[in-house]
């Protein structure tokens, strides 16, 4: 039996790196008023950790009968699952695994307060090894192994004013970002002739010294973002799980599309070459397979996204093969998780906030 959470304050306790953590409203919010998603992946038996037990139960049933009604899900998702609250030490002895959306210090400092068996958890050690490989420079290892023909990205890591002024003055604008940061946030934009960087030059300066670095990147006109799902067996072999279509707004993930493999790829393919999807796939699978080879067990997503091409008068768009790497479960694995039966359904799966609450909707697209 697997013990399932839902923790999407990950990325800010990695950031953290403590165990004494402490998530901000809005991520404790998330994880009570979404606790319920993992029943979507979870297997017969299993026991899915939340806030509110009932709640979750109340939440989950409806989200079940709408796949059902919507995307023909009928019979795909478990109903034999167990939601609970609080202490868990009375299902020790059944826990086999647990399945966190990620592993971070402070998840395992507070499954441990809960009574959870220690020897089911990665150790310090391991999940040390786990925030090193979140750092952005990995993502920007990766990016480089990806530029082929039909691509753009460049990522540099600076911990200096003037590598940024140097990058500034030889792109005219620029992205800075966090090496660790959640979606959305440790985000800022620099260009020549309206955000200098000494606008920006206290945020710099104290995420240098607090995180060691700031990756700077150039701004590229986005057309659309997606991403590709994987996950590591720990012992060297990637899989790839599919495709996600997201949208975004001011960073921050607001909704995916909800089709199957095939369906996205025809999305896709309006933009890109399908054979330049398949090369770059197959290229993560190689070269993340030996960087994860006992480091990383676990799910992982590569953002990624279409950009115009600052070249020709009439440029095809161009793929950035890497914008970041998502070490932990992500959105578009939960839309993975409500793949429609056929390619004539298609969907729109979204996370709402009204009434002081966060709901997930299922929607015709």
């Amino acid at each position: 039996m697997t013990l399932h959470i839902f923790n999407p304050e990950h990325d800010i306790a990695l950031a953290s790196g403590l165990s004494n953590f402490t998530a901000p409203h809005a991520g404790r919010q998330l994880r009570h008023d979404l606790g319920f998603l993992p029943a979507l992946w979870a297997k017969d038996g299993d026991i899915i950790m939340v806030d509110d037990a009932e709640q979750a139960e109340r939440e989950w049933h409806r989200i079940r009968h709408r796949a059902d009604v919507l995307l023909r899900t009928r019979g795909l998702l478990t109903a034999n699952l167990r939601f609970a609250y609080g202490k868990v030490e009375v299902y020790r002895k059944q826990t086999s695994s647990i399945d966190p959306w990620g592993w971070n210090s402070a998840l395992r400092a507070q499954l441990l307060r809960r009574g959870v068996n220690e020897e089911l958890m990665p150790t310090p050690a391991q999940l040390q090894t786990i925030r090193e490989l979140s750092h952005r420079r990995v993502a920007a290892r990766l990016l480089n192994r990806l530029r082929v023909e039909g691509t753009v990205g460049e990522s540099f890591e600076c911990q200096a004013d003037e590598e940024v002024e140097r990058l500034l003055r030889q792109y005219g604008q620029l992205v800075m970002k966090a090496p660790w940061s959640s979606s959305g946030r440790g985000l800022r934009f620099l260009s020549t002739d309206r955000t200098p960087l000494s606008m920006q030059a206290g945020w710099f300066h104290n995420l240098v010294q607090a995180q060691g670095s700031v990756m700077v990147e150039p701004f590229y006109n986005k057309i659309k973002d997606f991403g590709m799902e994987f996950y590591s067996d720990g012992r060297g072999h990637i899989t790839y799980l599919g495709l996600s279509l997201f949208h975004t707004a001011n960073g921050a993930y607001t909704g995916n599309i909800l089709a199957t493999e095939s369906t996205k790829r025809d999305m896709i393919s309006h933009y890109l070459t399908t054979t330049l999807l398949d090369k770059v796939q197959e290229t993560i699978c190689d070269e993340l397979s030996t960087i994860y080879n006992g480091t990383y067990c676990g799910h992982f997503g590569v953002d990624m996204m279409i950009v115009a091409s600052p070249h020709a008068p009439n440029p095809s768009p161009l793929l950035h093969p890497c914008v970041e790497i998502n070490l932990r479960r992500t959105m578009g694995h939960v839309a993975l998780s409500l793949t429609p039966k056929d390619d004539d359904i298609r969907g729109v799966m979204r996370i709402e906030y009204s009434e002081n609450k966060y709901k997930l909707t299922l929607q015709n697209l």
